[in-house]
């Protein structure tokens, strides 16, 4: 009876010859294993010695109709004794089924593991409960309310684990299905094409820098109600600095003892990343430094960076909390890419690296500009945009550009013939210049890191001049661009940006054919003579990446490894990830794969 029974709860298992499944009943509940003698051995379980152990043979494991199950058991809910589930684990899924009296009306869940961020087994509070419990925390893809897309969204299995009187036993039992779970989900990884994973040692030690006044000044209670549970969940220690002043972060990551900390998380906008990744640049050990995985956790306005890695999981696009459970969701599954950076250098022989952007133009006053409406969040850059756009400007200047392939660049209309490349030379400086001037440790806050930034035209300050790889495609800026340059013909222009990430912002795609390590920047600009309706919409088209299609004859897009630009206008702003850099002649470079980025 005791047979028949077990093969009631578990239809799936396979009626093989010489396979012996011992059966134990322990009051209500039923425990599977596999007898010492017989020729199977699921692989999770381990056997005394003087056990005839044998290597398990393919197919010779019974199967839940997924994949090959490594353990089974049936265990009561956590809030109701009396309701019973037959649970099964596979090396792909952790399947669910509801035990009734009637085989027809059991209720089956399927999970699969590369959802999962982690599983911990615990005692109950009564103490005179010997039962034990296992956890497992999940963030499947599922619809969200009143809409037809979808989200991760939070799900938690917990069982309770009754086999035996002995409180011991059934802990170690937990115990068991909790590694077992744990390192199931470890070894699941998303496959894409052209991407090379590493994976954070575990368990890792992370330092999370938060700015609390990013964004709405919100961060810190989204950290806490949102990341902090992710974190615990997935076991993963951290220590959480809370910034105090702009550049404090950039200040804090160039001394630091790198080797206590295994990644460095910025829950902020952009701009605190920024700060963190120039910082490690200006050590002397920068090689190795800037191979510290970074992390992005969404608590600013922007948010490009993270809305980028969201992008290229394939998911369908979301913003704000929904973006931050699914950057949270890859931060615990500790999976690590490689990240292209790109040297910016400026008249005054300053350096940056630079991770998202460098703008000039409509864009970059957008977002200097767009500052004082920060207390309405991401729709701060609507709001800037709508202002320039009733007072439309036209920028002067001169761009010059290294192609990524020497065909002529793609663009929505016919580009016009570039000037011979050895007539370009960065001439403010040839002439006189127009141009005028689980564990939490809290640090107390009084400023923002970045929330206020410096007033237009103003650069942060620069404390000490980066190291880092040559560059080996520019020349000094005193000097003419090289033969093989492509010189634009255009001396006027409403914007130049150019792009090393998939989003502008939460909700601007601006290059969909950008990955982190394409050794890319893509650059856009447009000319003059656009009408503001025309430039609005391609704003709006920009949306969903749909800009490009849409025919502009004053947009241009190419692809490039490095440019230069000399701004005419006697006024005007230049931004590099967000954050405004001294006014004046500029250029840049693509270093592929420079950095880490934890990209799930």
């Amino acid at each position: 009876e005791t047979v028949r029974r077990a093969d009631a709860v578990s239809p799936s298992l396979d009626r093989r010859p010489n396979v012996c499944v011992c059966v134990s009943v322990c009051g209500t509940l039923i425990r599977t294993s596999v007898c010492g003698s017989c020729p199977l051995l699921l692989p999770s379980l381990t056997f005394p010695k003087k056990m005839d152990q044998k290597k398990t043979e393919p197919g010779s494991s019974y199967r839940n109709g997924i994949g090959q199950v490594v353990l089974y058991g049936e265990f009561t809910a956590t809030d109701n004794r009396k309701v019973r589930y037959a649970v099964s684990l596979t090396e792909l899924d952790l399947t669910v089924q509801k035990i009734t009296s009637a085989p027809a009306g059991r209720s089956k869940v399927v999970f699969n593991l590369r959802d999962c961020v982690g599983c911990r087994a615990f005692k109950g509070e009564d103490n005179t409960d010997a039962g034990a419990y296992f956890s497992a925390y999940f963030y499947p893809f599922k619809r969200r309310w009143m809409s037809s897309g979808v989200s991760r969204q939070r799900v938690e299995q917990c069982f309770r684990v009754a086999l035996v009187q002995d409180s011991r036993a059934n802990l170690e039992e937990a115990q068991r299905w909790a590694r077992a779970i744990t390192e199931g989900s470890v070894h699941q990884r998303p496959q894409r094409e052209g991407v090379l994973y590493s994976e954070v040692r575990r368990p890792c030690r992370v330092m999370v820098l938060l700015n609390p006044h990013s964004g709405k000044g919100q961060a810190l209670s989204l950290f806490t109600g949102h990341v902090q549970r992710m974190l615990t969940e997935a076991g993963v220690p951290y220590t959480l600095v809370i910034t105090e002043r702009q550049n404090h972060a950039r200040e804090l990551v160039r001394e630091a003892d790198l080797s206590q900390w295994d990644a460095l998380v910025i829950m902020s906008g952009d701009g605190l990343l920024f700060e963190v990744v120039n910082g490690l640049m200006e050590r002397e050990d920068w090689e190795s430094a800037i191979q510290t995985p970074l992390g992005i956790l969404p608590g600013g306005s922007g948010n490009a960076l993270a809305a980028s890695i969201h992008y290229y999981s394939g998911s369908q696009p979301v913003s704000s909390e929904e973006l931050l459970v699914s950057c949270g969701f890859t931060l615990c599954k500790g999976l690590v890419s490689r990240l292209d950076l790109v040297s910016v250098n400026m008249a005054s022989s300053q350096r940056l690296f630079s991770f998202l952007s460098l703008a000039w133009g409509f864009v970059a006053d957008v977002d200097i500009e767009s500052e004082k409406y920060r207390h309405v969040g991401a729709a701060r850059f609507t709001v800037g945009t709508l202002v320039r756009l009733a007072s439309l400007r036209v920028y002067q200047g001169r761009l010059a550009y290294l192609p990524a392939e020497q065909p002529p660049p793609t663009s929505a209309a016919e580009v016009t013939p570039p000037l011979p490349a050895s007539t370009f030379c960065s001439s403010l400086l040839c002439r006189p210049s127009r141009a005028s001037s689980n564990q939490n440790t809290f640090h107390n806050s009084c400023n923002s890191n970045n929330a206020v930034k410096a007033r237009r035209g103003e650069a942060p300050t620069m404390t000490l001049a980066p190291r880092g790889p040559p560059d080996t495609l520019l020349v000094p800026l005193e000097q003419p661009v090289p033969e093989d340059w492509t010189v634009v013909e255009e001396e006027d222009f409403v914007l130049m940006l150019a792009m090393y990430q998939s989003h502008l912002a939460e909700d601007l795609l601006a290059a969909p054919s950008s990955s982190l390590e394409d050794g890319l920047i893509h650059l856009f600009y447009i000319k003059a003579g656009i009408s503001r309706t025309a430039l609005l919409r391609l704003f709006l088209a920009m949306e969903k990446g749909a800009h490009l299609a849409s025919s502009c004859p004053h947009l241009v897009y190419v692809k490039v490894r490095a440019l230069r630009l000399e701004p005419l206008s006697p006024k005007g702003v230049i931004t590099v990830d967000g954050e405004s850099v001294d006014y004046g002649p500029v250029q840049a470079q693509v270093h592929r794969g420079l950095a880490r980025l934890v990209t799930g």
